[in-house]
């Protein structure tokens, strides 16, 4: 099992077996999620199309403004920082 030295200023560094297994490089984010339980889950944080689902075909049928979609895309990115 890898493990890491939390440093004084509260960063670790990820072993590279970690950063391989998840498929991470240099600049790439990380989500931690905490459970009830007290075990914390690492994932990489990447962006998913079903994100996107309905962007472009809302209920109702009606298409949506480039203003709109802008709007939308800027929401999802958001929520992606947020963790939301």
């Amino acid at each position: 099992m890898p493990t890491s030295t939390l440093t004084s200023k509260g960063q670790i560094t990820l072993p590279k077996e970690i950063r391989d297994l998840l498929g991470l490089r240099a600049g790439d984010r990380i989500r931690f999620r905490a459970a009830a339980d007290g075990t914390v889950v690492l994932e990489p944080e990447t962006g998913c199309l079903l994100d996107l689902f309905g962007a472009l075909s809302p209920p109702g049928g009606r298409h949506l403004t480039v203003e709109e979609m802008n709007e939308a895309i800027r929401h999802a990115a958001s929520r992606r920082r947020t963790g939301r």
